[in-house]
């Protein structure tokens, strides 16, 4: 584990002091007895911190939790679930919607995004803990350069330019509801998709291969300046809080402790404390583990 510069340490305990007014506590219980579980986490850096931060904080806890990171897509981590490779994992509520279970009509808010996403886990076995106060979604992110050229403000803006813009994103992002699919269906949309690989999407906006990308909202390149994110005033890319998905019968053998566990850590990922961690590893090339470690610390968590 890579050790955490001095400035890193201090800004994430920066954090964790504006946020532990806001936390809960977790039962002295521990988890030593309990029965093993594997925690997943899916195929880009914010995934990688939130496994990191959820195995760790179980494990401080007297849990034997393992982690098996980077599965892949959401439509690939969550089969590792239904199919008894994971236990659990951290999921975004939309994407529960309009990826797993299909749903094509957008929810109106945060909290009826989760409501729906936990109604339909639970017709499979499984449970949503508490969401995060972050939230993460996908995004049209450009150029500040190309926006201002194009008088680019919201989705809607990009009609005019028809089929001879090109947006990137990853591969999955053609097929999707909160994607392609729904940016043609509900914006009228018929750009020419480039595909990227996960890591280049910034690379792909600065050298033009690329005049729009799909983005994550709480990407650190976002806060330099240089890029705009049209806003989506239709809602194709919905509500994002992230909220653990497990299945019910791991949450019963494990007790109250876990599910505390958990919630004690969600409650304290804003999206200030989320972009730091995620500037932390993408940025600075901290590991994901020590990262989370740090901010566990921080917050007598771990």
């Amino acid at each position: 584990m890579r050790l955490l510069r001095p400035a890193l340490l201090a800004a994430l305990l920066a954090i964790a002091v504006a946020a532990c007014g806001s936390s809960s506590k977790t039962t002295s219980s521990s988890g030593a007895g309990k029965p093993a579980v594997v925690i997943g986490d899916k195929n880009f850096t914010e995934e990688y911190i939130l496994g990191d931060l959820y195995q760790q904080a179980l494990a401080a806890k007297g849990f034997k939790v393992t982690l098996k990171p980077n599965i892949g897509s959401s439509e690939i981590t969550y089969k590792a679930l239904t199919s008894g490779q994971i236990d659990m994992y951290p999921e975004y509520t939309g994407v529960i919607l309009s990826v797993i279970a299909g749903i094509t009509t957008p929810p109106h808010s945060a909290a009826e995004a989760y409501s729906l996403a936990k109604a339909y886990v639970a017709k499979h076995g499984l449970t949503l803990t508490a969401p995060t106060p972050f939230y993460d979604s996908d995004a049209l992110g450009t150029l500040k350069t190309f926006a201002t050229k194009n008088h680019l403000t919201t989705i809607s803006d990009l009609k005019k330019l028809g089929h001879s813009l090109i947006v990137g994103g990853a591969p999955e992002f053609a097929t999707r509801q909160e994607g392609l699919l729904g940016l043609k269906q509900v914006y009228g949309l018929n750009p020419t998709f480039k595909p990227l690989s996960i890591g280049l999407t910034y690379k792909a906006l600065d050298s033009g291969q690329v005049q729009l990308s799909d983005v994550f909202t709480t990407d650190p390149p976002l806060t330099t300046g240089k890029y705009t994110i049209l806003t989506d005033p239709k809602f194709v890319f919905g509500f994002q809080n992230v909220a653990p998905i497990v299945k019910q019968s791991v949450l019963a053998a494990e007790g109250p402790a876990f599910q505390q566990t958990l919630d004690a850590v969600s409650a304290l990922l804003t999206i200030p404390a989320i972009q730091k961690m995620n500037a932390a590893v993408a940025l600075d090339q901290q590991s994901p583990a020590a990262v989370a470690h740090a901010f566990l610390v921080a917050n007598h968590l771990a």
